[in-house]
């Protein structure tokens, strides 16, 4: 299949209403997340729909560790741009950028850059991956560092689809600190409004409501006002079809003295096919911070730690924790 250039980017733009935004004033992360995996399926959709064949639809198969740059605020105006970077046989991947604009001053921010991964879906059978056309670079480096993104992605869902665990429920009346006292559940009944025209939930979807069940952790662990700072790669192991019963867990793993990271595990099964069994559907790691009234971060209650598992789960956040630490401070020095 010949070389083309990449299909134009989409810009989307809404502004930010109460209905977005917690109490607080602060829009949720799951809300930007979802404007972002739309921006994403419509450049993706557009791009894989210029070859001859099957009619096909972009599904969102990763999100890459996203941070959270800048608070976003009922009012303002988020403008969310997406362009595809690299293109394999079978996946594309998609740079975000939201942009948040104060349209009383006219000033902007960068709020969120993050990078997706879709699967052109036939439309015949959306169970049937579809090529992708490969696009035109600028030079070879630009290409080899999207292939060399493509490899890491693959080589991480992998792993992650290795370690799925069960999530037990947590002990009766726990202790104020513990994992057990903050976990929580949300159970959602799939519906039309949820999905696709082709019956599968959008990926968007699945994300915000991961960012809510994250946030009642977070807030019932800190008592306090709490933003999403970041998240770590969000894995779609499957698809959710409307019918489904959704559950959707999260816990603590990892705190420091001003974030906590929170693991999210989201389980399908058909309402209408009991016989069916549940499954994994998605997996993520989401990073909280703490704000007191003055939107300035607070240190954050440590963790009670009990038994191996929590332990052994507690080591692999800190892990991570130092390794983005690491990594901030080294693209801060190299910008100075």
């Amino acid at each position: 299949m010949a070389a083309q250039e990449a299909a134009s980017p989409v810009q989307l733009c809404r502004i930010m209403r109460p209905d977005d935004a917690n109490v607080a004033g602060n829009v949720h992360g799951g809300i930007i997340l979802k404007m972002i995996e739309e921006a994403g399926c419509l450049v993706g959709t557009r791009h894989c729909n210029t070859q001859n064949g099957d009619s096909c639809m972009a599904a969102l198969v990763r999100v890459e560790k996203t941070e959270f740059l800048a608070p976003v605020f009922i009012g303002e105006v988020l403008h969310v741009s997406a362009d595809i970077t690299y293109t394999s046989k079978h996946s594309l991947e998609v740079q975000v950028n939201v942009m948040a604009e104060n349209i009383l001053t006219g000033n902007k921010k960068l709020a969120n850059k993050a990078a997706l991964w879709y699967v052109p879906c036939s439309l015949k059978n959306v169970n049937k991956i579809m090529e992708v056309p490969p696009i035109k670079y600028a030079s070879v480096e630009q290409q080899e560092a999207g292939r060399e993104r493509y490899e890491a992605q693959k080589l991480e869902r992998m792993e992650t689809k290795a370690r799925i665990e069960e999530v037990l429920p947590p002990p009766h009346n726990p202790e104020q600190y513990t994992v057990g006292f903050s976990q929580s559940t949300l159970i959602h009944l799939v519906g039309p409004s949820d999905c696709t025209l082709y019956n599968y939930v959008h990926g968007g979807v699945t994300m915000k409501l991961m960012d809510e069940v994250a946030g009642i952790v977070a807030a019932r662990h800190c008592n306090t006002n709490i933003v999403t700072a970041s998240v770590e790669a969000i894995n779609f192991h499957r698809k959710i079809m409307n019918g489904c019963v959704v559950t959707l867990v999260g816990r603590l793993t990892f705190v420091s003295n001003k974030s906590m990271e929170i693991e999210v595990l989201v389980d399908a099964a058909s309402l209408m096919e009991p016989e069916t069994e549940k499954y994994r559907a998605v997996s993520a790691f989401f990073t909280y911070i703490s704000l007191g009234k003055d939107k300035k971060p607070l240190p954050v209650p440590p963790i009670k730690i009990n038994g191996e598992a929590e332990q052994r789960r507690f080591e692999e956040g800190k892990a991570r924790y130092l390794q983005n630490k690491a990594k901030r401070l080294a693209d801060k020095e190299r910008q100075m």
